[in-house]
């Protein structure tokens, strides 16, 4: 049904999102700000265990920084508790005390039908269940024991049996007064215009009923039980209800169940979900019969944003690891990619939880790899690298590899990862053998080790020389040299207004301190926060003395006032002392940033010099140079804030 916008504007402008949310979740105490209308929570998607899920009320948005699921009201319930659109929108307008507009006749009428498609699917399922427990069904039966499932496990997949007969179900669904157009819409028929009579789609199958998000049946699997079968497997044809490649088997059991463990396990077939289900992996699902999609995948990622891709332990299956891994590979982001299981030579889940027990598969997870390496494995797996042009040939297929990826900053990552992995592996290649004098061995990754080369006139050992005004900046120290002062107000205000510590909390705990006195002054601070005197400066002062640091505490005060950062001041304004706060926090975490890809990019001019890293790290040092300015700015003139500045 189609809303008008106003009306849906009305009600999500009427009912904070928080209230929404809220009822689904815990909040975290030590990150909400419910006055801001800004709450965190752990994310009801994905396990996890600290919070990385937002909503923010004022924008009426959720967003998990750890999976990536974004959305509104009607998303969230229509993701988390499966409601349709028109059911969330209703949810919501009862709780904003607003009555629902006029429905349109014309989608009542559709919904109504898909309705009844619904409950045809659901009699269709039941009379699958019947007849496996049925005379026609012991050849099925004794299948299913055979392979190892309880009684129990079928009554809970809800396993069946067709008949071999053109139309038993068909007969069956018209006594109870379905129509044969919803029979055929349902595609439990075989109709056409070629076909005088419609027939059964399944015949002599073992059934497996496919649910959506919600546990709706929508479409079934069936397993051949003839030897001489065409197919083995095969699948409802798509319906109304049912597209292949957008659904997931046991999808909705495995949300429910992959908070106990935080990840979930896809695995080929229909046989190994159960198997795994079976052996206390309940977090499994497959795809249906086909490769994974890039919706199915999709699906996944709305769980959690690093689900395990287990595959059977042979030829087969190792192609279907690389086929996903190819897929995988343009979507990855932060926070969105996957790790891969390979299961021993000739094993599938279901025959390695019979044989070996649940602990042997508990290993093969364990041992997941992640993308980057699987990738590597299978690219240099079996090679011989001893030529120039056999490692520049790797090279080039690494460097294609990763410049498929979309996410610009995970592209950067991957090519220094597999930089790294190519100067490992030549260098192993080459074995002890020492350079000789003009040896001019150097790969476009691993040459120039210990030896030196020139780019304007300025020779580089080792690594690349900075400049030497860079070189003496306190963004470019040696960690724990001196006490800066950006690093002195940080701590500084954080003390003497806590509130500040439960506004940034994510920030502040993650904070990163080059200066060694400091990081225990802010160890002593969460340490305080978490036996809950964070609250009060005194408290948090008193922590900081029991740690044996106050004359720590009273260094950065002194360095703080001798600066004239009188916003992080006990004294001052927590306006004031905010504004300030987060000037400085962007600028430590700017300059933290770029002392770290730095060092990055002077490793990768040393051992790779080309054009493209000499621009690269010639970009940092610009960079730095800004940063060097805005700091030389606060630490010379101190703050502005709106107020005049105090000693």
């Amino acid at each position: 049904m189609r809303f008008p916008p106003s009306f849906l504007d009305e009600i999500r402008d009427r009912v904070p999102i928080s209230s929404v949310i809220g009822m689904r979740v815990s909040w975290e105490r030590k990150k909400t700000n419910a006055s801001r209308g800004d709450f965190w929570a752990c994310c009801p998607f994905h396990g996890e265990k600290s919070p990385s899920f937002h909503c923010e009320d004022k924008k009426g948005r959720y967003h998990c920084f750890g999976c990536g699921v974004s959305g509104d009201h009607f998303k969230f319930l229509t993701e988390l508790d499966g409601m349709s659109f028109p059911e969330a929108v209703e949810r919501i307008a009862d709780m904003a005390g607003v009555p629902m507009p006029a429905r349109d006749a014309n989608e009542e009428r559709r919904e109504r039908e898909r309705a009844s498609l619904h409950d045809v699917m659901e009699m269709a399922t039941k009379f699958f269940e019947e007849r496996l427990q049925s005379a026609d069904g012991a050849k099925a039966r004794a299948y299913l024991r055979d392979r190892g499932l309880t009684p129990a496990t079928q009554q809970a997949f809800r396993l069946g049996f067709a008949p071999d007969s053109r139309n038993a179900l068909k007969e069956h669904l018209a006594s109870k007064g379905v129509e044969k157009a919803q029979i055929e819409a349902c595609g439990l028929v075989r109709h056409g215009d070629d076909i005088p009579v419609s027939y059964d789609w399944f015949r002599d199958r073992i059934m497996f009923p496919i649910a959506d998000s919600r546990g709706r049946i929508i479409a079934f699997g069936g397993r051949a039980l003839a030897p001489d079968a065409l197919a083995k497997y095969m699948n409802s044809p798509d319906t109304e209800l049912f597209h292949k490649g957008n659904v997931l088997y046991n999808f909705a059991r495995a949300r429910k169940a992959m908070g106990k463990d935080g990840t979930v396990i896809a695995v080929e077939g229909y046989m190994d979900v159960i198997a795994l289900a079976q052996a206390g992996f309940e977090n499994a699902v497959a795809p249906l019969g086909t490769a994974l999609t890039e919706n199915q995948l999709d699906l996944l990622w709305r769980m959690t944003g690093e689900p395990v891709l287990c595959f059977d332990g042979d030829q087969a299956g190792l192609r279907a690891a690389w086929r996903a891994a190819d897929m995988v590979l343009p979507m990855v982001q932060a926070g969105r990619t996957a790790r891969f299981a390979l299961l021993p030579e000739g094993k599938d889940p279901d025959d390695l939880v019979k044989a070996e027990g649940p602990e042997a598969f508990k290993a093969v997870l364990s041992e997941a790899r992640p993308l980057a390496e699987l990738l590597w494995m299978r690219e240099t797996s079996g090679g011989v690298f001893d030529t120039p042009e056999r490692r520049a040939d790797l090279e080039k297929t690494l460097r294609e590899l990763t410049s498929r990826i979309q996410d610009e900053s995970v592209r950067y990552h991957y090519a220094q990862n597999m930089r790294e992995r190519v100067l490992s592996f030549f260098g192993s290649q080459r074995g002890n053998r020492q350079q000789r004098p003009g040896d001019r061995d150097k790969g476009r990754f691993g040459g120039g080790q210990g030896g030196q080369w020139s780019r304007g006139g300025a020779a580089v050992n080792g690594r690349t020389a900075i400049s030497e005004s860079l070189g003496r900046s306190s963004l470019v120290k040696r960690a724990g040299e001196v006490m800066s002062v950006r690093e002195a107000v940080l701590i500084v205000a954080l003390v003497n207004h806590p509130a500040l510590v439960e506004e940034h909390f994510d920030h502040v705990e993650r904070l990163d301190l080059a200066n060694a006195d400091l990081r225990k002054v802010h160890t002593a601070l969460i340490d305080a926060l978490a036996h809950g005197a964070g609250n009060s400066r005194d408290a948090v002062i008193e922590t900081i003395g029991r740690a044996g640091c106050i004359d720590v505490w009273e260094r950065a005060v002194t360095l703080t006032k001798r600066a004239r950062q009188w916003p992080a001041l006990e004294d001052a304004a927590i306006e004031d002392a905010r504004d300030a706060f987060v000037q400085v926090l962007h600028l430590h975490r700017s300059a933290r940033t770029l002392h770290k890809e730095l060092k990055v990019a002077e490793t990768a001019l040393a051992t790779d010099p080309t054009d493209e890293n000499y621009r690269h790290l010639v970009e940092i040092q610009a960079q730095f140079r800004d940063v060097q300015a805005t700091e030389a700015l606060i630490e010379g003139f101190g703050i502005s804030s709106g107020r005049a500045g105090r000693a």
